[in-house]
């Protein structure tokens, strides 16, 4: 597998309410003006808290893939992170020292101090 393209941090939203919506990950407008292409959403083991998120860029949507489609950007979920995402919102948050996407996600039970990895 290829190493990640981008960089993500994770961030567990309490009392927030989920609202319904057709789809499992939504995107604020300055994810969806720095998502040019598809966007390849993963999960895997990492870090001290069990999971991370990973990012790729593709174009084409594997057969497990879920496929969300915003304002005319492709974002697909591997089949592993599909759970894990459900009610999640996407950022890109930008700063003078650093640029990533923030994945805003309800279902959070806890981060580690870097904010890289996360348990469900």
């Amino acid at each position: 597998m290829s190493a990640s393209i981008a960089r993500a941090t994770v961030k567990a939203v309490s009392r927030r309410k989920i609202l319904p919506t057709r789809a499992a990950l939504t995107l604020t407008p300055s994810a969806v003006n720095k998502i040019k292409i598809g966007l390849k959403v993963g999960v895997r083991t990492r870090g001290c808290n069990g999971l991370t998120y990973t990012l790729d860029y593709t174009k084409q949507k594997d057969n497990s893939d879920e496929e969300v489609l915003q304002d005319g950007v492709r974002v697909f979920i591997e089949k592993k992170a599909q759970l894990t995402l459900l009610g999640t919102e996407m950022d890109f948050v930008e700063t003078k020292l650093s640029s990533e996407f923030v994945f805003n996600n309800p279902n959070i039970k806890g981060t580690c101090g870097c904010g890289e990895s996360f348990n469900i």
